[in-house]
């Protein structure tokens, strides 16, 4: 299944043991594989945990609802939050989302061992709320600081870029002009920048030294130049400075209100190296950040689903716990031949089945409204949220 790029949707799926457990998962496999190989499966197994009374297990089941849903938000949070990151390097977004150190197909199989959940006992009354819940919401915190810094020094560095591009009429000049093009500490003359549409350079050159009297002869140069316009400097007396601006936007050209600060320029090019480094330094710790914490909110995900299952299962099937979780990922082109299958198989489990198999309804105890009914305790693992284009 890794060498499928595509990620994908799996059904964690249990039914009551037959004989033994080891039988029902050898039906399951040979009535799917029987037909084209419908899936591919695997048994996943649940440590057998303590029990407690009915009334804790159904308002376990929907606390665990609510979990799942919490824990899966995060987990699409995380995965989105690695690609605006990644920004144009979106094709590598699955290669950094690597539950544990591995291929997350591969990571749904693991174990059900890990931290907290090697002592299954108490797992359930202590260990599920807190440990998951505790671990996640801090992620999801954590996330919610780190992605503010960070997007608010990358919506700094994007608003100074912006600055330094654009139209003549609007950008910064700081890269385009030097010191020698101005007439600087003069006490009569001044140099104005002057924007000339390209479709009018020629009047300009002729027009330019006769718009305002003194005007300095031979004064102009283009010192720098856009898709539509010339940037042009012009030096004159500064009691001339109206009476050309005026002259100026008759023959469409726009003296751009300007003035030569070597401190401020400097200023700004500093201030946009040390948010472009600061950026950079950002980006390998926050990167190594989303992937550690986008697998442990995977494998925290993965671990909801199976007290889900477990939980329905004993309310599902009864006691003592006997029943055999199983991991489906169904072949994308034959999913309803495959819902099919597993309905002939499980359909004797709910004499009710027949009429309900289609619909979604609310069994007291059981969450279901959120989802499909079937015989089978069912619950879908979705990676297909963690797919970028």
């Amino acid at each position: 299944q890794d060498k499928d790029p595509k990620m994908t949707e799996f059904w964690l799926i249990s039914a009551p043991g037959e004989k033994t457990c080891q039988q029902t998962w050898e039906k399951l496999h040979a009535a799917t594989t029987k037909h084209n190989n419908l899936s591919t499966n695997s048994k996943f197994n649940i440590p057998d945990l303590k029990v407690g009374t009915l009334d804790v297990l159904v308002g376990l089941s929907d606390e665990l609802a609510k979990l799942d849903a919490f824990v899966e938000g995060v987990v699409k949070k995380v995965a989105q939050y690695m690609a605006d990151v990644l920004e144009d390097s979106k094709d590598k977004v699955q290669e950094n989302l690597l539950a544990n150190g591995g291929k997350l197909l591969t990571m749904i199989y693991l174990s059900f061992e890990r931290k907290g959940f090697k002592n299954p006992s108490s797992f359930l009354d202590a260990v599920l709320s807190l440990f998951i819940f505790k671990g996640v919401n801090q992620i999801d915190n954590d996330l919610k600081a780190r992605a503010s810094a960070y997007n608010n020094l990358k919506g700094n560095l994007q608003n100074l870029e912006r600055k330094n591009a654009g139209s003549l009429l609007t950008r910064s000049l700081a890269d385009v002009v030097k010191k020698e093009d101005f007439v600087l500490d003069s006490e009569y003359l001044v140099t104005l920048l002057v924007i000339v549409p390209k479709s009018n350079y020629n009047d300009w050159v002729k027009q330019y030294e006769t718009l305002a009297e003194m005007v300095v002869p031979r004064s102009s140069n283009v010192l720098f130049e856009d898709q539509d316009s010339y940037l042009c400097n012009v030096t004159l007396f500064r009691k001339a400075v109206d009476d050309f601006k005026h002259k100026a936007r008759e023959y469409k050209f726009l003296v751009r209100d300007f003035q030569y600060n070597e401190e401020e320029m400097k200023a700004d090019k500093e201030e946009m190296n040390r948010l472009s480094t600061d950026k950079k330094k950002q980006f390998g710790p926050l990167v190594r950040w989303l992937k550690v914490n986008f697998s442990e909110a995977f494998i925290a995900w993965i671990h909801v689903k199976a007290l889900r299952v477990f939980v329905e299962s004993v309310l599902r099937y009864g006691l003592p716990v006997n029943f055999q979780a199983m991991l489906l990922q169904p072949n994308k082109k034959t999913m309803k031949k495959l819902r099919e299958v597993l309905y002939d198989l499980y359909k004797h489990l709910d004499s009710s089945a027949a009429a309900i198999i289609d619909a979604t309804m609310d069994i007291p105890g059981l969450n279901l409204s959120q989802q499909e009914y079937y015989p089978y305790v069912y619950y879908k693992i979705d990676c297909n949220l963690l797919e970028f284009k």
